[in-house]
C-alpha cells in the first residue's frame, strides 16, 4: 500500500552511516537518490524508507506522533535492530517487550529524534 515514507535529516552522512548499518540487518540497502534524499529498500518497487535533509532548507523537524515501523521477522530481529540502533547512538524509548499477545515491539529515536518501531507481529 505504501511507496515510501520520508524522515528527515540535520545530517545526511551521519544519517546514512546510521541506516546504512541498521537496515542492513533486515536486508535493507541505499536504492537510489539524489543530493539530498536517499531511499532504502529490499528491492525494487517494494516500499521504501527515504531520509533527506528538507527541500524548503529550513531545519529538520520531527512530527509529534509520527513514527517508522520496521518489521524484525522474529522477537530475536527485533531484539537485533534494537541492539543495533542503540550502538550506532540511538535513543532508547522503550526496550522490545510483548506488548499484546501478537504484538511485539522496541523502540527507540535516530539521531535526529525520530521515532522508529522495531515490530514483529504474528496471527491473533
Amino acid at each position: 500500500m505504501l511507496a515510501y515514507t520520508v524522515i528527515g535529516s540535520t545530517d545526511l552522512d551521519k544519517s546514512l552511516a546510521f541506516y546504512d548499518s541498521l537496515l542492513e540487518l533486515v536486508g535493507g540497502k541505499q536504492l537510489m537518490g539524489l543530493d539530498r534524499i536517499k531511499f532504502y529498500g529490499s528491492e525494487a518497487g517494494g516500499a521504501m524508507l527515504a531520509v533527506c535533509t528538507p527541500a524548503d532548507g529550513n531545519a529538520q523537524a520531527c512530527g509529534n506522533g509520527n513514527m517508522i515501523a520496521i518489521p524484525g521477522g522474529s522477537t530475536d530481529g527485533v531484539d537485533a535492530l534494537y541492539k543495533k540502533a542503540l550502538e550506532l547512538g540511538a535513543t532508547d524509548c522503550g526496550a522490545p517487550e510483548q506488548h499484546l499477545s501478537f504484538f511485539y515491539g522496541g523502540y527507540v529515536r535516530d539521531l535526529d529524534n525520530n521515532k522508529i518501531g522495531f515490530v514483529h507481529l504474528t496471527p491473533a
